[in-house]
């Protein structure tokens, strides 16, 4: 839908013949991800949708039939655009409001506000989150970005392989011919580092040599097997903390690929823990999500959160490219491979982190 045209610009007209509640004549609004509320004309609520519940972070039983202001410290901004409304004054209105939530941080959106001429109310309000269209631009830059250097890092591999083969293979030819341990131990270097090298190779190829093997998941089992395999790996020190939501639908996907994506970025919050901090594993299920330009009307919503120094800010914008590390001695591969397997299931794993505060967010479509 395009973003110069209200989505509400299609509602019914007034009418008589059938008077309906307004949740029943409006409940189509639920399927779109901007916030949609209606008003009367004393600036009490008549409807909101599941988009504006989610983004004011409100309990629908306790504001329907509220003065909807209330809900903000500075609600003048609300109740003068209802007497603005009931005055006439404008037919659609468009402007960018800071609403101050109680006990919540300040939330920055674009409001179109539509008088209405009907029965559901004197006013419609709909609502975009300033920062949610930020993060879907950046969201895609970093997708295009991940792909092209995906791309660019197979075809690498590829030329790579055949070479080292060859040098592999001349090596121990070469290791044949030669006399004394000292002229073999050169050999024996050449060997090991083609061998090391291939291992690299065959792990950047990995994710594109092996056909997916899709059925029915259910992501808890998923999350429980590889909670365990990190607890092995760290018996002592490393608390991983569960907060599931048990309401998650299973879906169809390949349980072994998500495993390994799940495994690399929980062990990878458990090194920069270095084995001694909390791990918290989260569930959710989030509604009207839009990934990678489509829209999905329900998606999981996982978080990984650790309690660590944080992602190195010179690398923070490039950790899910090969070959970038911010540990000494890894690979950066990890999660190179965890976001892939992620985007084969239409997915996304994003990253915010400061010290103390690692959260890497898992986007899967459920339907």
């Amino acid at each position: 839908m395009s973003t110069d045209t209200p989505a509400f610009a299609s509602l019914p007209a007034g009418g008589r013949e059938r008077r309906l509640q307004p949740s029943s004549r409006l409940a189509g609004l639920d399927l779109l991800a901007c916030g949609v509320v209606l008003l009367d004309e004393r600036g009490y609520l008549r409807f909101l949708n599941q988009a504006a519940v989610q983004l004011f972070e409100l309990p629908l039983r306790l504001v329907e039939g509220a003065p909807f202001a209330r809900q903000f410290s500075n609600g003048g901004i609300i109740d003068g655009l209802v007497e603005e409304a009931c005055n006439n004054a404008f037919g659609q209105k468009r402007q960018d409001i800071t609403l101050q939530r109680i006990g919540r941080e300040p939330l920055a959106v674009h409001c179109v506000a539509v008088v209405l001429e009907s029965d559901l109310g004197a006013l419609l309000l709909e609502f975009r989150e300033i920062d949610q269209r930020i993060r879907m631009d950046r969201e895609a830059r970093m997708l295009e970005s991940v792909r092209v250097n995906r791309e660019l890092v197979r075809n690498l591999a590829h030329e790579i392989k055949n070479p080292l083969g060859g040098i592999r293979g001349a090596a121990q030819l070469l290791e044949t011919e030669v006399s004394g341990s000292s002229l073999r131990e050169y050999t024996q270097v050449i060997i090991k580092e083609a061998d090391r090298l291939q291992t690299l190779v065959d792990r950047l190829l990995a994710p594109h040599r092996h056909p997916r093997l899709v059925g029915d998941v259910n992501i808890h089992e998923v999350l429980e097997r590889v909670r365990s395999v990190v607890c092995a790996e760290y018996p002592q020190g490393l608390n991983i903390v569960r907060d599931y939501d048990a309401s998650l639908p299973d879906f169809r996907g390949d349980k072994e690929q998500l495993i390994q994506a799940m495994l690399n970025l929980v062990r990878n919050a458990a090194q920069a823990l270095q084995g001694q901090g909390q791990i918290t594993i989260s569930t959710r299920i989030a509604r009207q999500v839009t990934i990678d330009k489509l829209r999905y009307r329900l998606a999981l919503d996982l978080h990984v959160i650790d309690d660590g120094p944080g992602v190195p800010e010179e690398i923070r914008d490039r950790i899910f490219l090969p070959l970038v590390s911010g540990r000494e001695g890894g690979s950066g591969l990890g999660l190179t491979l965890a976001q892939t397997f992620v985007q084969q299931h239409g997915g996304l794993i994003e990253c915010e982190s400061t010290v103390g505060h690692t959260d890497f967010r898992i986007l899967l479509p459920l339907s």
